[in-house]
């Protein structure tokens, strides 16, 4: 039996991406032992995981951090890791394989790569595009990594739906991270005043995380909370697959509605493409636009009404 690593720092879009190919992997190497390296907000989500056996913090401090370095370095040393499965292809972790992790196999975008070609245009792929190409050629058979489910990060939150409804319910997340305000539609309370008089029987939530709580208050729906505490992901994800519809935008609540097999749309402006970041599925869509600021409430609705009243 040897020991199986696999890198993934974030974020949370990116974690629940990955569930298929961490599906694939665990099924490759049923034998051994699969650790994951990532990031403390997603140490306990991944505790959870059914394809993982443990899980490793990197603190991802600076690279001049020498005693940083020298910790990780002997930490991952003392697992003795045969394979090496970097999903998070970044520059840090191609200087993890260069120093730190020197005598595994090591399989990332950058190690298949064919002759004359670039990781740049790799890059263009949409990303479970790229993790299948790259774990089909470090010889996993890639069955799930197309079609993450994130089902196993799900818990039971009856006891907070019973608490907040009394019918079906749409899910909103007009939020983003403050580095990525470029990301945020600016229309989400006209589109709710919409929905709340078309569709009375819907009644219409939030689920803010610890940063936006206050932003919250300004959004025209309930806010869901669990003692008056932001949601975990595990919370988060079974108030998604408890919901009716999803409309956010292009966030980690996102991800998890898509590959929760849940009705939605994502919001998208010039950032990038839904294809790109592989968020669509059979039930879950997109609008793509330039300008998000030109997009209106109405043009929305009418792109989801009618999928609204076959919910309704």
């Amino acid at each position: 039996m040897s020991n199986i690593l696999i890198i993934k720092h974030g974020s949370l879009g990116d974690i629940v991406q990955i569930s298929g190919a961490l599906r694939d992997i665990r099924e490759t190497h049923s034998d051994n032992k699969i650790f994951i390296l990532t990031t403390l907000p997603y140490v306990e989500i991944l505790s959870k995981c059914p394809y993982i056996d443990g899980v490793l913090i990197d603190k991802r401090l600076p690279r001049w951090n020498i005693v940083y370095l020298l910790k990780l370095k002997n930490l991952l040393e003392k697992f003795n890791f045969s394979n090496v499965y970097d999903l998070q292809n970044s520059t840090r972790t191609s200087f993890y394989r260069k120093y730190l992790l020197r005598k595994c196999k090591w399989s990332s975008t950058e190690t298949i790569l064919k002759k004359g070609q670039k990781k740049k245009d790799f890059d263009h792929e949409s990303v479970l595009s790229r993790f299948k190409t790259q774990l089909d050629d470090s010889n996993i058979k890639t069955q799930y990594t197309l079609k993450p489910d994130f089902s196993w990060a799900c818990v039971n939150v009856d006891k907070i739906v019973n608490q907040y409804f009394g019918k079906k319910f749409i899910l909103f997340f007009p939020f983003c991270s403050p580095q990525l305000s470029h990301k945020k539609w600016p229309h989400f309370n006209n589109l709710i005043n919409i929905i709340k008089f078309k569709h009375p029987n819907f009644e219409i939530a939030t689920a803010p995380g610890p940063t936006e709580l206050e932003e919250a208050k300004k959004i025209n729906s309930i806010i869901i909370t669990n003692n008056n505490k932001p949601l975990d992901i595990m919370e988060l994800s079974g108030l998604i697959k408890k919901s009716s519809y999803v409309i956010s935008n292009d966030t980690g609540p996102a991800h998890i509605a898509a590959h929760l097999g849940k009705d939605g749309t994502a919001i998208f402006g010039y950032h990038t493409t839904p294809k790109k970041v592989s968020i669509e599925t059979d039930k879950f869509k997109s609008i793509l636009v330039e300008d998000l600021n030109l997009l209106t409430a109405e043009k929305v609705y009418s792109e989801i009404k009618q999928r609204l009243e076959l919910i309704n």
